[in-house]
């Protein structure tokens, strides 16, 4: 590991961290680099480890220099997907390499650069001194279930009394060049799973059988072809997408006895979670009242839709990003979920990272240059936030 020197490269931090084999729930020591860059800071350091039935024990860190107010929360992992097919990368995935000003390994843009670039931005505001508290609320199970990590930090500081006044997630929000978006919320989203009941049979004796396929194409259609909205002001419309459909038959005689599938609906702020289940509900019910049989369903809300009003905090972030890039930032709440869908009901959060285009792929980095503008931007964050231009 890089032995700490001020003032802070980012670079350095990115590079110890990827280096670290951290796969989901695995730490792979990561969070003992980023301690090791901040207590040295003056940061109080704390390990926070969950756990919960059916799920991995996860480790994370929350990391918090100073205790008055206003509290300003950069939240992260540093767990990574798994890497696939390793022969197939040009570069070691977790040896961190360097070519051509690009910076490669897993966790390059989601998100151990983000990490490393926020930590050097704290180093610089903690040397000139501020007025306030800056926190780093770092999980290992964002890829993961996320149940052990971020939820279940925020209610154990909650729970202590511990406030946080705005927060700054770091995840890869960019499209094409760094810059070119800020993430103001997210959609929710919610998964189902059907089984539709019948009785199984050979198919040269339908009487005796109870075909469940029919039912569930019909269950699957009507779904399928209902909208749900044509979008608002700040989303886009919400859309059900069928996932898997599953008989469990591999014989082209036999009528199967059960059909499954399972849908997923990304939903905007015109909806939530338990809405939506008792929609899917009706339409399933009203199929089988036309048809007959039976029916198991359950849902799982992974998150509620929700937007951090565009006001000052989103400006103070946009014109930090226009500053350092000379790219005025949209305000987007495109893409997938995040851990801002925990965070929004403890503070306002916004999302600003790297461009996302090699997350999660073979060969994933980032720019060399792209890393030390955000460090710039997390800096220029920073200095307006505590400047007072937050609120």
């Amino acid at each position: 590991m890089t032995a700490p020197v001020k003032p802070y490269d980012p670079l350095d931090i990115a590079v110890d961290l990827i280096r670290c084999p951290s796969v989901t729930p695995e730490d792979g020591g990561a969070l003992g680099v980023l301690e090791k860059w901040l207590e040295p800071l003056g940061f109080t350091c704390e390990r926070m480890r969950f756990s919960d039935e059916g799920t991995p024990d996860v480790d994370n860190l929350y990391a918090r220099y100073g205790s008055g107010s206003p509290h300003f929360c950069f939240a992260g992992h540093t767990d990574v997907v798994p890497v696939g097919d390793a022969d197939a990368w040009t570069f070691d995935p977790f040896a961190a390499d360097v070519k051509d000003g690009r910076l490669y390994g897993r966790g390059a843009a989601d998100m151990k650069s983000a990490v490393a670039s926020f930590a050097a931005a704290a180093e610089r505001l903690v040397s000139d001194g501020f007025q306030g508290s800056i926190s780093l609320l770092i999980t290992g199970d964002e890829e993961g279930p996320g149940i052990n990590g971020t939820k279940k930090m925020l209610e154990a500081l909650a729970a202590r009394g511990e406030t946080i006044d705005h927060c700054l997630v770091g995840e890869p929000t960019c499209v094409d060049k760094l810059g070119d978006m800020v993430k103001v919320g997210r959609r929710g989203s919610i998964n189902g799973w059907l089984t539709v009941h019948g009785t199984q049979g050979h198919v040269a004796y339908p009487h005796l059988a109870d075909n469940p396929v029919p039912r569930l194409l019909e269950m699957l259609r009507r779904l399928n072809a209902h909208v749900l909205d044509e979008g608002t002001d700040h989303f886009q419309p919400s859309n059900l997408e069928v996932t898997t459909v599953d008989v469990g038959n591999t014989a082209t005689n036999v009528i199967p006895g059960t059909a499954r599938a399972t849908v997923n609906i990304r939903f905007n702020d015109r909806h939530t979670g338990a809405s939506l289940d008792i929609w899917m509900r009706s339409v399933l019910d009203e199929v089988t009242a036309e048809m007959g049989g039976s029916y198991s369903f359950k849902t799982n809300i992974s998150g509620e839709a929700f937007i951090t009003e565009p006001g000052p905090f989103s400006a103070l972030i946009a014109e930090a990003v226009e500053q350092v890039t000379g790219t005025r930032p949209e305000l987007s709440t495109t893409g997938g979920t995040s851990d801002a869908r925990f965070i929004r009901a403890y503070a306002p959060v916004i999302e600003f990272g790297l461009p996302n285009a090699t997350m999660h792929k073979v060969d994933e980095n980032a720019g060399v240059s792209e890393i030390g503008q955000l460090a710039d931007v997390y800096e220029a964050i920073l200095r307006g936030y505590f400047a007072g231009r937050a609120s």
